[in-house]
Formats: C-alpha cells, sequence, structure tokens
C-alpha cells in the first residue's frame, strides 16, 4: 500500500489532465486508488492546510478516509502560542509594519488571531493559521499583527510534539514546517490505511480456512 500527498490544486492542474495521468498509472500498476481533499482544520491543529490525499492497496480493500474529529478535540490558536515575555525579541515587527496591516484588515477580531497577506494585498484575520509555506516571506503570517510565529509555534501549526528538537535556526524551521506534511492528518488517514488492511487479511483468513 501507499499513501501520497500534494497540493489540493493538482486535481485542477491542466484541466484535471496532470491528475488523470497519475491515477492512470497507479491503476495500471495494479493498486485500487483512493483519493481525498483533508483540510488540516478538520483533525486538530488551528491552520488551514488543504491536501489532496491518495492512497493504494494491492489488494481491494475496504478503504474510508478518517472523519473530522470533534469541535471539543480540536487545538485552538490560544492552545499552541507561547508566553511572548520568554520569546525572542527579533520574533516581533516594526511598527510600520504592524500599523500598515491594521490599516489594511477588513474586520477585526479579538486576541489571538492571526494575519495573513494575499496577493492583492488584503490582511485577513482568523482564529486559525493560513496554510504555512517554505517560500514566503518572513512576514507572511502575523500573529496579532504584531510578530512572527515562534519555531516551537510553526511546529506546533503542524501537529508536531514539544518533544520534536529544534537544532535549525529560524530560517530553517520556516522552510521545513511550511514543507511538511500536517502530522494528525497523516496519522489519521495511516490509521485507516491500517485498519482496512488488518481487516482484509482477517477476511482472507477466514475464506482460507473455509
Amino acid at each position: 500500500a501507499f499513501m501520497l500527498e500534494n497540493v489540493r490544486n493538482l486535481v485542477a492542474h491542466d484541466k484535471g489532465n496532470t491528475f488523470k495521468i497519475i491515477i492512470k498509472h497507479l491503476q495500471e500498476l495494479g493498486y485500487h486508488v483512493h483519493h481525498c481533499v483533508l483540510n488540516a482544520l478538520d483533525f486538530g491543529v488551528p491552520q488551514k492546510r488543504e491536501r489532496i490525499i491518495i492512497c493504494g492497496f494491492l489488494d481491494n480493500v475496504d478503504f474510508k478516509f478518517p472523519k473530522p474529529i470533534p469541535e471539543d478535540q480540536k487545538i485552538r490558536l490560544v492552545d499552541i502560542l507561547e508566553d511572548e515575555s520568554e520569546l525572542d525579541k527579533s520574533l516581533w515587527v516594526k511598527a510600520n509594519i504592524k500599523e500598515s496591516r491594521f490599516k489594511r484588515m477588513k474586520k477585526h477580531l479579538p486576541k489571538p488571531f492571526v494575519t495573513h497577506e494575499n496577493m492583492a494585498g488584503s490582511i485577513t484575520p482568523n482564529t486559525y493559521c493560513c496554510a504555512l509555506r517554505a517560500g514566503a516571506s518572513a512576514n507572511y503570517v502575523l500573529i496579532n499583527n504584531e510578530r512572527r510565529p515562534s519555531p516551537r509555534e510553526l511546529l506546533r501549526l503542524q501537529g508536531f510534539p514539544d518533544t520534536f528538537k529544534i537544532v535549525v535556526p529560524y530560517s530553517s524551521i520556516k522552510k521545513q514546517t511550511g514543507n511538511s506534511v500536517a502530522v494528525p492528518v497523516i496519522k489519521a488517514v495511516a490509521k485507516q490505511m491500517l485498519k482496512a488492511l488488518k481487516e482484509n487479511e482477517y477476511m482472507e483468513e477466514v475464506r482460507y480456512a473455509r
């Protein structure tokens, strides 16, 4: 079995032809293929990260993608933020950047909130983060329009446990988290894959016993 992950727009690339070719090749290799767009927001982390997940099995197993977790089990933005008094002062942006963001905000939310600047220059605050990007500018995502997320907060937005060691500079953590998958999403899909494989193995044993 296998699991593949890619950006949501893979489905629409070249009017859907790219995705059709990928699925066709996988099927020709003998795999029964399943695919679904999943959002990290639905699996416990405060980050809107929609990704296409493709799973394939050599056996025709009864596989179902995981369902979103209940609201009361989801981690909120406030839950992943560190004590600001202990953070490096280099994370805070200059006053003119902060003022510019507040002027362009279309709505206002109570703290804590996250803002990001879209291609048109609009600033939208939310109670969750937009998808982390490896190649975005240093000030792409701001907490309360005041500072950049800390390295630990970036890792938490992707669902990494606090036992994950930070041994590289901020620029590297920013790139790594931007390129990473959302851990809870992959964990949930993998759990469903294992369940399908084990149930299929059990059914095969039952048929063999008969």
